[in-house]
């Protein structure tokens, strides 16, 4: 994790790299022309070239894990404690995290290998062009409530610290974000790299004190039994607990949107690769189940050391850190160290939330509509959504909302998995290599559209009492198995004809370097004028002048109205 940030390509705009090629006769489309600033749009709906991935994997898994400094783990962890009882929410806790880590690996390999996000993945795996929309809207709605939730945090803070109301805080915590989103992974990277080692102080510090001078705590932690005082071991009260630890699943995809950067992978720096990717993309959950146990740990002590009467607040992280913060300094610093990690936190999810955010509805939008309005409209749009959540006040209904969504996300994300590990490389009935551009893939693929839609329908309906109290608490069990059913039984009776409408894009070229990397050969597309690297490109169905080839390029075809350069379906 050593590596430099190394300073964006030179070219005639901040971050990024000059389009290379000329312009093709006339003017190009309007819709094309703005989603190539790639200074603002940080390849918003295509692979990402490797002219532009030119940091280290140290870097990107360091970007990565910095978007998982969210204080939202503290609360869950102390919600699900209070709730239960301490063993029933480290069992929850552990099994969310083992089944988060073996469904978000797979994920994260093909992320990194073929530098796409997971929508990008969730097309070729099992969902087809269009089907993979409903993904989208999913991973944008868990955005925005993550949003909403580390935006009630900051507005906790700063309305403890300084006094100012919860309202004008939700607008600060929302407003401040916007800046350093606009220029996406450049700044964000810097980011997360520079504020690392200071949230890192402040977060294992005063936990490390606690434990250290306070020894009897430990003791008490496990053997706290819940509010209600039976917290013994329960299956279904570890059921609940993991349900929502479970709602964090789709946080995979905004690891993803990091990990798309990683460097090819080489002989040469394999292991630091695999490192990164594994840190980076599944390890996040490790880290994160940490931060929940350590959550419940602190607000354990502070019912019984300081003030039983707590309950009210102890499930909000600036109490929680401010608690302890009192116990080793005095208060005034105790406050000003309190709101630093609150905002510093804050700021380092958030801006992964707006921006992951902004690429989910951008692309859903532009492929429903072949119009691009620009990644900052749903910047915007995201926030504006999170701000009205924090003032209905969400936090108060934090365990239902994320308990109801990760049924959701569960659906989505074990279906894709499901399809890559079993009908990838299994059964051999989806191809090997993601495919994702239009032209390639039919419009809905039943296998994944239709297991996710069983999936979340059948769980939600568990989780809302549909067939009974005696297995509502299992409806995260419901949803995860049968998206690792239906995957292989639908491709199995669909014998796989789904997954391509075509096999062929038209282009001699490999698509691979030698060491089974996305080529960096470049092609340039007759609609934009503009080069782009072979994975992006396909055989245009409008040949040129004299009748030779032309090439366009996924983003080209993302926003063609007429179809006219689709290539038609094989046979």
């Amino acid at each position: 994790m050593s590596e430099k940030l190394l300073p964006p390509p030179a070219g005639p705009t901040a971050g990024a790299p000059a389009p290379v090629g000329t312009h093709a006769p006339g003017a190009p489309d309007r819709d094309v022309s703005q989603a190539t600033r790639e200074s603002l749009e940080d390849y918003t709906l295509r692979f990402a070239p490797r002219s532009y991935r030119k940091w280290g994997p140290g870097v990107v898994a360091t970007s990565a894990l910095g978007g998982i400094a969210y204080l939202a783990d503290f609360s869950i962890g102390a919600s699900i404690g209070m709730a239960h009882g301490t063993a029933n929410a480290l069992l929850g806790i552990l099994v969310a995290a083992v089944i988060i880590f073996t469904t978000g690996l797979p994920l994260a390999y093909y992320a990194a290998r073929y530098n796409i996000d997971l929508d990008l993945i969730t097309r070729g795996s099992g969902f087809g062009y269009y089907g993979s929309v409903v993904t989208n809207i999913i991973f944008a709605t868990f955005t925005f409530i993550f949003f909403a939730l580390e935006g009630s945090i900051m507005a906790q803070g700063l309305e403890l610290v300084l006094g100012i109301p919860q309202a004008i805080g939700y607008a600060i915590s929302t407003l401040v974000v916007i800046p350093l989103v606009i220029y996406g992974m450049n700044t964000l990277a810097k980011l997360q790299v520079w504020t690392t080692p200071l949230w890192l102080l402040l977060m294992v510090f005063p936990l490390a004190f606690l434990v250290l001078t306070n020894p009897g705590s430990v003791e008490t932690f496990f053997a706290y039994q819940g509010e209600s005082g039976d917290g013994g071991v329960s299956i279904a009260a570890v059921m609940l607990a993991a349900g929502v630890c479970l709602s964090l699943m789709a946080q995979i995809a905004e690891q993803i949107d990091y990990l798309r950067f990683m460097p090819p992978k080489t002989a040469a720096n394999r292991r630091a690769w695999w490192t990164a990717v594994v840190l980076g993309g599944p390890g996040w959950v490790v880290f994160g189940a940490l931060k929940q146990a350590t959550g419940l740990f602190i607000t354990v002590w502070l019912l019984a050391k300081l003030d039983p009467a707590a309950s009210a607040t102890a499930d909000e992280p600036v109490h929680q850190f401010l608690g302890v913060y009192e116990e080793m300094m005095p208060t005034w610093l105790a406050l000003t160290l309190a709101l630093i990690l609150v905002v510093v936190s804050q700021l380092k999810i958030n801006v992964t939330n707006a921006y992951s955010g902004s690429l989910a509805w951008t692309n859903s939008f532009t492929r429903l509509t072949r119009h691009y309005p620009g990644r900052m409209v749903f910047v915007l749009v995201n926030l504006a959504i999170a701000l009205v959540l924090m003032e209905a006040n969400m936090f108060d209904f934090l365990n239902t909302i994320l308990g109801f969504y990760a049924n959701c996300a569960m659906a989505w994300v074990v279906t894709v998995a499901t399809d890559i590990a079993v009908n990838k490389y299994l059964l051999k009935l989806s191809p090997k290599v993601p495919e994702f551009r239009r032209g390639m893939l039919h419009a809905v693929n039943p296998v994944g559209f239709v297991s996710m839609l069983l999936s979340a329908g059948i769980s939600i309906a568990v989780f809302f009492g549909a067939f009974g109290a005696g297995v509502q608490p299992y409806s995260p069990m419901f949803a995860i198995g049968l998206a690792l059913v239906c995957p292989p039984l639908l491709a199995v009776a669909t014998r796989g004809k789904y997954y391509l409408r075509r096999t062929d894009d038209g282009i001699d070229l490999p698509m691979f370097d030698a060491d089974g990397n996305p080529s960096d050969a470049k092609l340039t597309c007759h609609v934009s004028g503009l080069e782009f690297e072979r994975p992006d490109m396909l055989l245009s169905a409008e040949p040129g002048p004299h009748g030779e080839k032309q090439y366009i390029s996924s983003l080209a075809l993302a926003t063609d109205r007429t179809g006219r350069y689709v290539l038609p379906a094989q046979p």
